[in-house]
């Protein structure tokens, strides 16, 4: 992957810099794998904004992504790598040998008429779901289970992935992205390789309306808001606004918000580093 730079033809291309998406191997989606999607715009059940800058944006539609990889033993060929509005990892159709098309998130360095297979019969080549207890130690994966059969919730974001650093009794230990060491069951799955798309991270929008696009508003800083709209507004001139803080008064940048009787917490073993 690569990046890619627009002359600076107009005021909104002169900065941009967005993904060369020249690993995207098709226009349309896979209709049977489509659902809808239905915007709130930040509002609840009776029109109330519930949370802000929600608003707008482009429509779209979901694509039903297989992160439970529960067809063991099958072997599936990738058809095609698409783009998916949802998320910032591309994905990628699978083909079984029955014949079932599935979307699965595609891993870095896939092409099309690679296969794939998950379950304890599967080698750990890319793509390929294996459970923890069949991955070998120092390797890179992504889309990690918590809970075995429930499906992949953690490392699936564009260019992410974890390392698995050893297993003690029923539990794998992995170091996340973030930096957290923790352990999970080993008979949990977990996607060979790393997340596709590593270059997201360094995309620039260029121009306000890009955001717009992607369904988001205009943000307002609560140090230019008046007294009665933030607690950091208000003061002569340029005020620093006091410590950081939320529009309801709870302080940001330092303040812990893990539950410290979550029962989870006893399988973290290092929790993730802080600028703080």
């Amino acid at each position: 992957m690569a990046l890619k730079k627009y002359n600076p033809v107009t005021p909104g291309s002169r900065f941009r810099v967005a993904v060369d998406r020249t690993e995207i191997t098709a226009d349309k989606p896979e209709k049977s794998l489509l659902a809808p999607l239905r915007k709130t715009g930040g509002r609840n059940h009776v029109g109330k904004m519930t949370v802000r800058q929600r608003g707008g944006g482009h429509k779209r539609k979901y694509r039903i992504i297989d992160f439970k990889r529960d067809k063991d033993g099958i072997p599936a060929t990738i058809k095609t790598i698409e783009y998916d509005p949802n998320r910032s990892a591309f994905i990628a159709l699978a083909v079984y040998a029955d014949g079932e098309k599935r979307y699965i998130l595609a891993p870095n360095g896939i092409k099309v008429g690679d296969q794939v297979m998950s379950g304890d019969k599967a080698l750990p080549n890319t793509g390929n779901a294996l459970y923890l207890k069949d991955v070998p130690l120092g390797t890179s994966i992504h889309a990690i289970e918590l809970t075995p059969g429930r499906g992949a919730s953690l490392v699936r974001s564009a260019g992410t992935s974890a390392t698995l650093l050893g297993r003690e009794e029923r539990y794998a230990v992995i170091k996340l992205p973030s930096g957290e060491t923790r352990r999970i069951l080993l008979t949990c799955k977990a996607t060979m390789g790393t997340c596709s798309n590593p270059d997201h991270g360094l995309v620039t929008l260029g121009k306000a309306g890009a955001k717009r696009w992607a369904g988001r508003r205009p943000r307002v800083r609560g140090v230019a808001m008046n007294p009665v709209d933030h607690p950091m507004g208000g003061g002569e001139g340029r005020a620093s606004g006091g410590h950081p803080r939320s529009r309801n008064g709870k302080f940001a940048k330092g303040a812990k918000t893990r539950n410290k009787k979550k029962p989870s917490s006893k399988l973290i073993i290092s929790r993730r580093k802080t600028t703080n």
